[in-house]
């Protein structure tokens, strides 16, 4: 069973995510472990103070590091880890390949940032993966560790029925969209489902699925300037 640990300043924003639909679904079954560690638990002054100014000035606040590093530690003792992820707009972008890859992992911790960010010692440290789920800054790293967590645990075996099957998604095999698809009615509000998808011909579907999805690639790429 896969175990997730995520540290993060603000826990209230994962509770109902983490409880919910795929992710709520996998660990009833027992397929991952999710623990979310409250950052203030592991401040020890009298105040739980977890974030100051920076050095060198500037607005925002920044989390402090002796409470990332005692939780960290903490959890460092008990177990290894596989990865550490961080996310962050600096890092590499994700993509399906990198879920594909933490899928097949049995512990990873992710360290959530939030305010103006992390003192830097924790991410030197500790991370072993930053990770930017896109060209824009959030509020913090929860909503990142959730894109991740979902895009991870739909992958472990088990967790998705075969109508959900992950293995014929988009970019599972690279740079590939998936060729549209459509249900019930075959025409509503005067829009019709193509003919071919109502013929029963299986290899006339096929070809039409391949010719579609190879243009909805290429359009893709072209608007995220992913052409060779």
């Amino acid at each position: 069973m896969m175990r997730i640990d995520i540290i993060s300043a603000v826990p209230d924003l994962l509770i109902s995510p983490l409880n919910t639909s795929i992710i709520k679904r996998a660990q009833d079954k027992r397929k991952v472990e999710i623990f979310v560690h409250n950052l203030r638990d592991y401040a020890y002054d009298k105040h739980k103070q977890i974030d100051d100014k920076p050095f060198g000035g500037g607005p925002g606040m920044l989390l402090k590091p002796e409470p990332f590093f005692e939780c960290i530690e903490k959890l460092l003792s008990e177990r290894a880890y596989d990865y550490i992820i961080f996310p962050t707009p600096g890092g590499k972008y994700y993509n399906q390949q990198m879920a594909n890859k933490f899928s097949l992992a049995k512990n990873i911790m992710i360290l959530a940032g939030h305010y103006k960010g992390i003192d830097d010692r924790v991410r030197e440290k500790f991370a072993t993966d930053e990770i930017s789920i896109g060209n824009y800054v959030l509020t913090g790293g929860e909503l990142a560790a959730l894109v991740i967590i979902d895009s991870v645990v739909r992958l472990i075996p088990g967790v998705l029925n075969d109508s959900e099957s992950a293995l014929n998604d988009s970019l599972m095999d690279g740079e590939i969209i998936e060729a549209p698809y459509y249900t019930r009615p075959a025409e509503y509000k005067g829009m019709k489902v193509p003919d071919v998808l109502l013929s029963g011909h299986d290899k006339k579907i096929k070809e039409w699925k391949e010719e579609q999805s190879k243009i909805l690639t290429d359009k893709w790429k072209k608007i995220n300037n992913l052409e060779k």
